[in-house]
Order: structure tokens, then C-alpha cells, then sequence
């Protein structure tokens, strides 16, 4: 599915300084022209040259990346703190804020070493911080929260009226229902691997399907569907996202193919956006607030543990978080839009943001998703955006024809088959699907068959059936071999040398191998040397996970933990067959989350 692009004629304001710029200091090229007292005064302007006056030259210099959002904010208490001449440790403070997006300072901290680059990151959400502290990047220390905004779904005045705003509410599920039935109106979300909006906005939807769905597969589904509706108008950031929206009130603007009737976006970013157009003539934004809960973001401010940050330093950013948090600093933030730490609603900025009564917007906000939840979330939406383009190999070993306790003698064959059928279903005709199976000595001297090739499953096979129904066939049709042992080394590296040769960009590309037992092949490649192959076959630029379910107690999970490690992959143990497709979901999915973004 293609991903929304910007509307004709739109272009998404700079939302911050490239990696590694810093404040330059004034030049005088015409100095001739120009006098040193002139070129000084400028300089103190824009804040190039040391304090002076009070300060007598001593300043301690702290440097502050935060959120595109909040960074204006964050810039007026930091020129009001030079401007007053702030102190800490008996120097002036002298804070330079430089706008960065949290994703990309996110990615940067993922990895070491720490960048120098600043001592103080204020992104827009704690799940930025989470992220890097689950990756064992950058050590960082969250000192508080400055800042709130609940995210809810801003929609232009007709789309409002359409949907019965202000007295109609809606749950999550509701809202992405009501926009999904209505052809007309298209409800628009920032990539959610990109923007803490978007994903907790998924987040929620999926906390709300898990409520109302009997299952957890059923809720899963959901999520995923609406995942794919969202995908068709995702932007690639916040930005991106609000430059969608009709830029009039005109029929053209509104009926625009290309343009967002709603989005789903922050309180705050209803509020800019409103002030804007009030100033501009554009269409203002209504807010509808979910009555399940609201999502929120925190702008949490976080300390770079850097060892080459200094004590004076460290002081510094301390003093410069109690100026945000006193009243002064406070009042700054609430001009543009952002409510208190705590999150109580400010009927000024609620008014201004579009919302009104009976909209439930001082509400309290849903529990944050947990880690775990996330990151499934992140599979989900990688696996959603770039489709999926999966191998599977199943053992047909003579153990597979085991009855499993507990199911009426059904084997384990039978059942692991039926779960295939299943998960078979939760994929779109986009995904590419295949299917091996194996056991020792199946064609000739190999141990492997390729019963359906790994194809489009919306596409068309040789008798003109799709390659989907074609698929069903083959997991119906599989059964165990009588005389057949494991054969898994062999298999599973040539499987994985065709996975990788038949990569496909843009695609999650996985291979999925189920088995129930250890190696029974004396004659093919050692558990060694297949480690060593798969090795120089992964490349981390182009991911091919080797995702293992180990299907009873037999299944050799110690040297299944070994075989994916240089792939990205993983193992999970299956105790009951009929749950692989739960399983297996779950496992692309977190495979899916570990994708390079």
C-alpha cells in the first residue's frame, strides 16, 4: 500500500537543525562597511556573544534538543532566562534550544556512543525514552515532565458535523468506524514508526479492540485491519500530517482526494493549527475526545548521561528545568497550547484547540501501553506498511502424526495444519506467501520439497486459481512421512540461501520453520557449520529473520536458539499446536518491530 503523500503545493515546514549544526558566529564580511558596535549589537540580539553587564562574561552554556512542538516554547523560557540574566552556580545561563524530531534523536541514542551533542533532550513522548532504554543505547536519566497534551481527532467543520460534533462522543473503535464508513471523509495519521501521535493513537485502538473483541486474535485483526486503512493516508511526521488538511474552506480544498478531513493528532497541534488559520482565513479544527481515554503525551526532560558532561553542566540543566516548572516557565507553555504535567484541561487552551462541551475532554487519560505492547504494535504496523514476504517450512517427520492429548486424538499434523489455515486468513493479497515441507530423505537425497512457491497471494497460479486458494491447498494437503526422520540443518539452509536470494525491497521478509523434533540427518551439515553459513548469509541491510516454533517437548530449542541468532530471529516454544498461529503472528510481529526503520 503507498503511503499518503503531501497534498500539491504542500511542503512541511523545517522541523530542525541538521545533525551536528550549532549556533554560527557572526561574521563580518563588510567590515568596512559595518562598525564593531553595530556587529556587537546584533550579535547580543541573537544571543552569539557572552553576557555581559551583570554576568561579567561568566556563562555557563547548556545545549537542548526538544520536540519541533514544544521547542518554541522551550526557546522563549531559555531567551527570558538570558534576558534576566538566570544564574547557576553563580554564572549566567546561557540554554540553546535546537528543534529535532524525537524519532530521529531516538535512532541516534539507539546506538553508541553517546552523541556529545547536547545535554538535555526534551522529546514529546516517554515511549521515545523507553525505546532507547529497551535498545541499551545512550544511557538516560528522565529528571520530570514538563508538558502534556492529549491526543484526540481534530476534523474540519463539515467532517465535524457529520459526525454529530460536540454532542455526539465516540470510543476509538468508534471514531476509526465512522471515518472508515464514510468514503468522503479521510481520516489521516503521521507514521506511527515516526510520530508517538500515531502510535499512540494505534495504541489506543488496539487497547479498545482487546475490550470489545472475544479473543485476542479477533482484537489482533481488527487492529491490523484498521492499520491498513490508516496506512493508505499515513504521513511520513507531525508535520507532514497537519500540511494534509484543506488549506480553505473552498468545495475544491474540501473534496481534494489528497487532503484530511480528520487527522489524529495532539491537543497542542489543534491549537497551533487554529491560531494559524484564524490568522490565515483556513478552516479551524473541531476536536472529538474519545470517551474510552484519552492518549497522552508527557515531553519528559531527560538528561544525557554523558561522561564528558561536566558537573557546572549537569547543574545547569537541573537549574533550567525549575525555570520551566516555576510559574514564568509555565505560563510560556500554556500561550502555546500545551497543558500542565499533570494534565488538567485549561479552558482557554481547549476552547482555542476546538474542543466543547459534552466532549469529554477533561477526562483522565487511558493507562500508557506497556513496552511490550508497543512493540508488538511496531510489528504489527512494519508488517502492515511493507506487506510480508514469508517462507514456510514444515516438518513432516513421522513424529508430526502424534496424537496430541487433550484433542481427540488429532495429531500433531492435523492441528498444526488447521492453525496454518488460520493465520493463513489474516493476511492481505499484497503478502507473499510459500510453503516447504520436510523430512529425511524426501526427494532423493534431499530432505526438502517446495509444495507452493513463495508468490503473491492476490495473484494468479497456473489454473487460473489464486495463489491464496492455491496456498490452502497445500497446508490441507500436508501429512507426516512414515519412515521420515528430521531433517532440519539441511533444510533450513537452503531454505534461507532461497529467502535470501529472492529478497524483496520493501517487503518484511521472514522465513518461518515449524518442527517437533531435533536433527535426524547424520549425513548433512553439523549444527557448527550451519551457524558459520547463516552467518555470512545475513546481511542486517537487507533482514530475512528465521523465526523458529519448536511444537512440543521433543523440539530441540537450545540449537533452534543458535540457528536464529545471526539472523535477527527467534525461537518460541508451542506446547499446543492448534495455538501456532497465534504464535507465529506474535513472532512476526516482534520481528517485525526490530526491522531497521
Amino acid at each position: 500500500m503507498g503511503r499518503h503523500s503531501l497534498p500539491d503545493g504542500s511542503a512541511p515546514a523545517r522541523t530542525g537543525a541538521r545533525r551536528g549544526a550549532r549556533p554560527r558566529a557572526l561574521v563580518l564580511a563588510t567590515g568596512l562597511a559595518l562598525t564593531v558596535a553595530a556587529g556587537t549589537v546584533v550579535a547580543l540580539e541573537r544571543g552569539l556573544l557572552p553576557f555581559g553587564g551583570p554576568c561579567g562574561g561568566d556563562v555557563t552554556r547548556l545545549d537542548v534538543a526538544a520536540s519541533p512542538d514544544i521547542a518554541p516554547a522551550v526557546k522563549a523560557v531559555a531567551q527570558s532566562a538570558r534576558e534576566e540574566a538566570a544564574r547557576t552556580d553563580g554564572r549566567c545561563l546561557d540554554v540553546r534550544v535546537t528543534s529535532r524530531s524525537a524519532h530521529e534523536v531516538a535512532d541516534a541514542f539507539g546506538q553508541r556512543p553517546v552523541d556529545p551533542e547536547f545535554q538535555v533532550w526534551i522529546p514529546d513522548s516517554s515511549l521515545w525514552v523507553d525505546r532507547v532504554g529497551a535498545e541499551r543505547g545512550t544511557p538516560l536519566t528522565t529528571a520530570g515532565i514538563i508538558a502534556s497534551s492529549p491526543v484526540a481527532m481534530g476534523a474540519v467543520p463539515l467532517a465535524a458535523k457529520s459526525l454529530g460534533w460536540p454532542e455526539k462522543t465516540y470510543t476509538w473503535t468508534e471514531l476509526a468506524r465512522a471515518t472508515a464508513a464514510d468514503d468522503a471523509l479521510h481520516l489521516g495519521i503521521a507514521d506511527p514508526s515516526r510520530s508517538a501521535t500515531g502510535l499512540l493513537s494505534l495504541a489506543r485502538i488496539s487497547a479498545a479492540n482487546t475490550k470489545k473483541a472475544p479473543d485476542r486474535v479477533t482484537a489482533d485483526t481488527r487492529t491490523a485491519a484498521t492499520a491498513r486503512l490508516l496506512n493508505q493516508r499515513a504521513a511520513d511526521s507531525d508535520g507532514q500530517a497537519m500540511a494534509t488538511l484543506p488549506r480553505d474552506a473552498s468545495g475544491a480544498e474540501q473534496r481534494n482526494p489528497r487532503r484530511d478531513q480528520a487527522l489524529l493528532l495532539s491537543e497542542q497541534a489543534a491549537f497551533a493549527h487554529n491560531h494559524n488559520a484564524r490568522a490565515d482565513g483556513g478552516p479551524e479544527l473541531d476536536l472529538l475526545y474519545p470517551e474510552d481515554g484519552t492518549a497522552r503525551l508527557d515531553y519528559p526532560y531527560t538528561l544525557v548521561d554523558n561522561s564528558e558532561t561536566d558537573p557546572e553542566r549537569s547543574r545547569a540543566a537541573n537549574r533550567f528545568l525549575t525555570l520551566l516548572s516555576e510559574p514564568a516557565g509555565q505560563r510560556a507553555l500554556r500561550r502555546l497550547g500545551f497543558r500542565a504535567p499533570t494534565g488538567e484541561a485549561e479552558p482557554k487552551v481547549v476552547t482555542a484547540a476546538g474542543g466543547r462541551d459534552p466532549q469529554p475532554y477533561s477526562a483522565a487519560p487511558a493507562e500508557p501501553p506497556t513496552a511490550k505492547d508497543l512493540q508488538a504494535l511496531m510489528g504489527m504496523w512494519t508488517i502492515t506498511v511493507q506487506s510480508a514476504r514469508l517462507s514456510t517450512v514444515v516438518d513432516a517427520s513421522a513424529s508430526m502424526g502424534a496424537p496430541v492429548p487433550g484433542h481427540s486424538g488429532r495429531s500433531r499434523m492435523d492441528l498444526a495444519k488447521n492453525s496454518l489455515l488460520q493465520a493463513l486468513t489474516t493476511f492481505t493479497s499484497e503478502d507473499e506467501i510459500g510453503l516447504w515441507k520436510f523430512a529425511t530423505s524426501l526427494d532423493g537425497a534431499k530432505d526438502y520439497v517446495e509444495l507452493s512457491p513463495t508468490a503473491r497471494l492476490g495473484g494468479r497460479d497456473k489454473d487460473g486459481s489464486t495463489h491464496r486458494e492455491a496456498l490452502g491447498d497445500a497446508f490441507g494437503a500436508l501429512a507426516p512421512e512414515p519412515q521420515g526422520a528430521t531433517g532440519l540443518y539441511d533444510t533450513t539452509l537452503a531454505a534461507y540461501e532461497k529467502a535470501r536470494s529472492t529478497y524483496a525491497s520493501g517487503k518484511f521478509n521472514a522465513l518461518v520453520v515449524l518442527t517437533d523434533g531435533a536433527n535426524d540427518d547424520a549425513h548433512g551439515i553439523g549444527l557448527d557449520a550451519l551457524v558459520g553459513e547463516l552467518k555470512k548469509l545475513s546481511d542486517p541491510k537487507r533482514p530475512v529473520p528465521l523465526i523458529a516454533l519448536a511444537i512440543g517437548p521433543e523440539a530441540d530449542t537450545s540449537a533452534l536458539n543458535r540457528i536464529v541468532a545471526p539472523t535477527g530471529g527467534s525461537t518460541h516454544r508451542v506446547s499446543d499446536p492448534s495455538q501456532i498461529h497465534q504464535v507465529m503472528l506474535k513472532a512476526i510481529m516482534a520481528a517485525g518491530s526490530n526491522v531497521p526503520r
